[in-house]
């Protein structure tokens, strides 16, 4: 047989374990070249451009 809870849990105790599982939204910075959204402290993902300077060559390829 397994253990049950002697009492029941209020709302209030219930609830206050919860208050750290809300989603926050992500930090997005502009990128200083190109203006694009982007995360702090990481190359941007369009330009390849870090700290205004490039970083990571971007090949625009012509379709």
């Amino acid at each position: 047989m397994t253990p049950l809870p002697k009492r029941k849990l209020s709302k209030g105790r219930r609830d206050r374990r919860r208050a750290h599982d809300a989603l926050t939204a992500r930090n997005l910075v502009p990128c200083s070249n190109c203006g694009e959204l982007r995360l702090p402290h990481t190359v941007c993902p369009k330009c390849g451009f870090y700290k205004g300077r490039e970083v990571v060559s971007m090949e625009k390829s012509e379709d």
